[in-house]
């Protein structure tokens, strides 16, 4: 019997959830179908006020960032700091990332009607159907390694150098705090963060904002900073902003002008600090245009990536090639296999790392059948490989037995990184490798998606070859460099941590990426909160 009523506990919140939300939604809109229908017994309303126009205040391209060390700022982050002209895209990165397909489609079916809602009855539907029955933890984690990159890509760069200019820092916004104050306070340095506050039941979002209600910015602000004025006030051209930078000493105004301009888009050059690691399933903005484009295209998606890994895994090199090529990925390959050494024992292929299928991807472009070694590989991924694949213990002794072991048989693949890295950059390179072979071939690999990612640090790994293979057009390209000279290998009298420092050099280079001495586990402890070990007994199960 207890089992069973805390079976029904959670569905009959959701329950008294949707109605109360009913009931207040209902409310507002007969409210203002009150207040806006024709009485005769009603006088007549007052004229609108005029809209507000720009010269009101400066555009943000007239502000000084000089000598504003002293001087404390304040803004939006939405229609302030972003380019981007609805927060609607965010909601959605939180509603599928963190709540799933079904989430993320009943947000895309309500963006019509949301067009019809007034401001503040827009933000609560989509706070209500983004964050009803959400784990905590989820949103934490969508708000950590997802909406950074996005906020980073659409960021106003002239607003963004006014705020940096500026010794203290403030954000007042509508949007929930806890979509962005991760973000505010770890790459912005902004020091305070006021928000919307959203309602909790245990270890769930309710849906619901707090009895406070969505916040008033300029009201917000009055209370924050008492009499004292803030030195400067960046808004949009809204009566929201306008009642709140009006009460500053200095007031900005970013118009959608100057939101168009391309010199108000944010370089990777000026981001704050570099955006190495995310995490997220989806490679786009998901406005809901793409949103849309998206569902409709899931599931000849899916398939088309079942297809491919028939091909790949059942059709012999070049009829997978071509037929690859006519399903659209695209394979660019510059180099060549160096010629074999008679007596030498099997080539040691580097990768830098993108994708589980870098030495698919590999082998099929030197039509030639190699071993790879990997760490945490699932069984699922182990049967769909159309490769010979290892399993590494992470215990060095063993594993360089093992590798040994299979260069003595054949070819083999290994990527050092020892994790896979989205961005520009190559993670520190593990020495293993260099103490085991002579025969040393780097090969630089980079990869182009336009919908979804093929890693994921939190998500299900065995997945993460069928979201690669479920893009219109993947592209992967390998660039087979020459071997390593002799004079650059242990047996020329090179370190091990010599020789692994040289090729991640070369690999940079020959990429354009920036090397690192982050690792694995900096990734992990990021993206999952975790150091991304799985215990032997889960790798069994997997």
């Amino acid at each position: 019997m207890t089992v069973s009523m805390r079976t029904m506990e959670f569905p009959m919140l959701l329950l008294k959830l949707a109605y109360s939300f009913l009931h207040h939604f209902l409310s507002a809109v007969k409210l203002k179908s009150r207040h806006t229908s024709p009485l005769k017994n009603h006088p007549p309303r007052p004229p609108p006020p005029p809209p507000l126009h720009h010269h009101h205040h400066p555009s943000i391209s007239k502000f000084t960032p000089q000598n504003r060390k002293s001087q404390t700022l304040i803004c939006d982050i939405h229609r302030g700091l972003l380019r981007s002209p609805s927060f609607f895209p965010y909601f959605m990165l939180v509603a599928f990332e963190g709540g799933g397909l079904l989430r993320a489609l009943l947000l895309l079916l309500s963006s019509p009607f949301l067009l019809l809602l007034s401001h503040d009855i827009k933000m609560k539907v989509m706070i209500f159907i983004t964050f009803c029955g959400m784990r905590i933890k989820d949103v934490e984690s969508v708000t950590r390694a997802v909406l950074p990159k996005f906020y980073l890509e659409n960021l106003n760069l002239h607003a963004f150098e006014a705020l940096e200019s500026a010794g203290s820092k403030a954000v007042f916004t509508a949007v929930p705090r806890v979509m962005v104050e991760g973000f505010l306070k770890e790459y912005l340095d902004v020091d305070s963060v006021v928000g919307t506050e959203l309602r909790t039941a245990g270890r769930f979002f309710t849906g619901l904002i707090s009895p406070a209600g969505l916040l008033v910015k300029h009201r917000a602000l009055k209370e924050f900073f008492g009499d004292k004025r803030p030195d400067v006030g960046i808004g949009a051209s809204t009566l929201h902003d306008h009642f709140m930078i009006s009460l500053c000493k200095e007031a900005y105004v970013i118009t959608r002008d100057d939101n168009n301009t391309k010199s108000s888009i944010m370089p990777r050059s000026r981001y704050p600090k570099p955006l190495v690691f995310h995490d997220g399933r989806l490679a786009f903005l998901p406005t809901p245009a793409a949103t849309l484009a998206m569902f409709l295209w899931l599931p000849v998606g899916i398939l088309l990536a079942v297809f491919r890994l028939f091909i790949g895994i059942c059709l012999p090199y070049p009829l997978a090639v071509a037929l690859g090529t006519a399903t659209g990925i695209r394979l660019r390959v510059s180099g060549h296999a160096p010629p074999r050494v008679a007596g030498a024992g099997g080539v040691l292929y580097v990768c830098s790392h993108r994708t589980l299928l870098d030495p698919v991807f590999l082998s099929t472009a030197l039509r030639k059948p190699l071993t790879a070694v990997t760490y945490s590989l699932s069984k699922m991924s182990e049967v769909m490989a159309p490769i010979r694949t290892v399993r590494l213990t992470r215990d060095r002794r063993r594993d360089g037995e093992t590798m040994q072991r299979l260069l003595a048989e054949g070819d083999l693949v290994v990527c050092p990184e020892g994790t896979t890295c989205r961005e520009p950059y190559l993670l520190r390179f593990s020495s293993l490798f260099a103490e085991l072979a002579d025969e040393i071939v780097p090969v630089a690999v980079d990869t182009e998606v336009t919908m979804f990612y093929g890693t994921t640090a939190s998500g299900l790994k065995c997945l993460d070859p069928i979201f690669f293979l479920m893009n219109p057009r993947p592209v992967y390209r390998l660039g087979i460099l020459g071997k390593v000279p002799r004079r650059m290998t242990c047996g020329g009298g090179r370190t091990s941590h010599e020789v692994a420092n040289y090729i991640q050099g070369e690999l940079g280079a020959a990429l354009g990426f920036e090397c690192t001495n982050l690792t694995r586990r900096d990734k992990y402890l990021m993206l999952a909160g975790n150091d991304g070990v799985v215990p032997e007994k889960r790798r069994s199960v997997n």
